[in-house]
């Protein structure tokens, strides 16, 4: 089965039809994605660390967001793929290894030090994503090209970055931070491979996207964010003796 979800996922990359994934943080978000119509569901990094009482940038200890994926892996009949940061410190064999345990058939992989945002050499990056995809060849991988988000990025070096991650095994790449229309229909013509968009304010719509021949779009810990502020109202309301309905 799980062969099969990797393969369902993968399908699902189409350029120009886009995979759309409203990330997740738990159980109960999973089952909502899953119950809205989502044929995926995709964890966010920055809002499981936060629902477990951690800092985003790989502060969750590796054991606890393991378990906050094969819960939600549990919750849901669809195929999960995880954010998985830089991997946590693990080689990347065993990386692959302790998120087949969990179920999920898919992962982020970035190519920045968490904490720091330094960008890690490609050639690096490249050799623990091929390592990955060695240790476990039915693996979605999403390779994230961090570049527009640490300033001074250039389409040029997104591509070259991109192009080495692909070649090393990476079904889509994930230039996270690109959100000029013309840039993101550069990219996405020049590399001829699925591309995936971080949407957010000021980000072309979700139509237009795929106008531009975008396969994956993700919404990182946005929806969580906008969660959390609509239950700190509530809770403002209780405290002020208020009903919150």
């Amino acid at each position: 089965m799980t062969t099969d979800r990797a393969a369902a996922l993968r399908a699902l990359h189409i350029p120009g039809k886009p995979l759309v994934l409203p990330n997740v943080w738990d159980a109960a978000s999973a089952r909502a994605v899953r119950d809205a119509g989502f044929p995926a569901v995709a964890t966010g990094s920055a809002a499981v660390a936060r629902v477990l009482g951690h800092d985003d940038g790989e502060q969750t200890p590796v054991e606890e967001m393991l378990a906050a994926v094969a819960r939600v892996v549990r919750a849901v009949d669809v195929p999960v793929t995880a954010d998985m940061e830089r991997g946590y410190g693990l080689e990347p064999a065993e990386l692959a290894e302790r998120l087949a345990e969990t179920g999920a058939v898919g992962c982020n992989l970035e190519d920045s030090l968490p904490g720091t945002g330094e960008l890690v050499d490609p050639g690096e990056q490249a050799e623990f994503l091929a390592g990955v995809r060695a240790a476990r060849p039915e693996l979605v991988i999403n390779a994230r090209v961090d570049v527009y988000l640490h300033g001074g990025a250039t389409r040029a070096e997104a591509v070259r970055r991109a192009r080495r991650y692909l070649e090393a095994g990476a079904d889509c790449v994930y230039p996270i931070g690109l959100g000029d229309e013309d840039e993101i229909r550069a990219l996405v013509d020049e590399l001829g491979a699925p591309v995936n968009v971080f949407y957010r304010p000021g980000v072309p719509e979700l139509a237009r996207l795929a106008e531009l021949g975008v396969a994956r779009i993700s919404f990182g810990g946005e929806v969580h964010r906008l969660v959390h502020a609509y239950t700190e109202k509530l809770v403002a309301e209780i405290h002020v003796g208020r009903s919150p309905f």
